[in-house]
């Protein structure tokens, strides 16, 4: 199976009608992809309610990538809002219960910040991120470099199948230690996950000024029919891999990520029969 989606619902401008209530735009988003990414579970452990009214608001065959807390993966460097990392990790999991019970839990993401690099108290860190989450599924990202460089990447990618990590494919800019290469394996052979962000190399490390919105820079790109038909080969290789394989794209600074996921669907061939209802826009 194969699930294309975007990051977030809320704005993706193309998909929506220019009336429509925030409130409703994930029923809409759902008439058009099965999957989609939480990313509000980044900036807060959201409360339960939320998961419970987003799971009630999508078909039983949808399936939610929810975004690990920043304070889980190191992003968020002043103090944190729990006693300790246990009962953060705890009050995470439990915000985690509504997407469980409903079956529509694909996988919690790990994205790790640009300096985390390769050494052994972060290969630790990764391990105890792993035995807090249980048998959560669980995907790995990379920001660093160091990961996947040559002496590094056979290593990488055996630690993750160990741990039973999804590896999670970036495509992104080759804007040095800050960014990873594309590397097309998987390390779980139920699911695989692949992120596109784009690849404005300029904005990728684009310093945050005042004047600027540093994501609406970094995130500026439209990927070209020439490119999605280099990842529709990778796709294909990859299906011989993974049984599960997810794609999210997040290049939506300029609008562009329902676009080219819609496009890459169409050059796979692929039509999903359980998206909800879009019969009411007749009314």
């Amino acid at each position: 199976m194969i699930y294309i989606g975007l990051t977030g619902w809320g704005d993706h401008y193309s998909l929506y009608p220019a009336d429509l209530k925030a409130k409703d735009k994930l029923a809409e988003y759902s008439s058009y992809f099965p999957t989609v990414e939480v990313d509000a579970s980044f900036y807060a452990v959201q409360p339960i309610r939320n998961a419970e009214k987003w799971v009630n608001e999508t078909p039983q065959s949808f399936r939610f990538v929810v975004k690990a807390y920043q304070g889980m993966t190191g992003h968020q460097r002043t103090e944190l809002p729990y006693p300790n990392k246990t009962e953060m990790f705890e009050a995470f999991k439990a915000s985690l219960v509504p997407y469980i019970e409903a079956d529509k839990l694909a996988m919690v993401l790990f994205q790790f910040p640009p300096w985390f690099d390769c050494k052994e108290e972060h290969i630790l860190y990764l391990k105890y991120c792993k035995q807090r989450m249980d048998n959560i599924p669980v995907a790995l990202e990379f920001r660093h470099q160091s990961w996947f460089a040559k002496s590094n990447r056979e290593k990488t990618l055996a630690y993750m199948r160990t741990d039973n990590w999804i590896h999670t494919i970036a495509d992104e800019p080759q804007a040095g230690d800050g960014s990873i290469p594309i590397v097309p394996v998987a390390t779980n052979q139920q699911t695989t996950l692949i992120r596109f962000h784009g690849r404005n190399v300029h904005g990728w490390n684009r310093p945050k000024t005042k004047s600027t919105n540093w994501r609406e820079v970094r995130y500026l790109y439209n990927y070209n029919q020439a490119e999605l038909l280099e990842w529709k080969q990778r796709i294909k290789a990859l299906e011989e891999q993974s049984q599960d394989i997810y794609l999210l794209f997040n290049n939506n600074s300029g609008g562009d990520a329902a676009n080219n996921a819609q496009a890459l669907q169409r050059m796979l061939g692929i039509g999903y029969q359980d998206l909800a209802s879009q019969q009411l826009r007749l009314f």
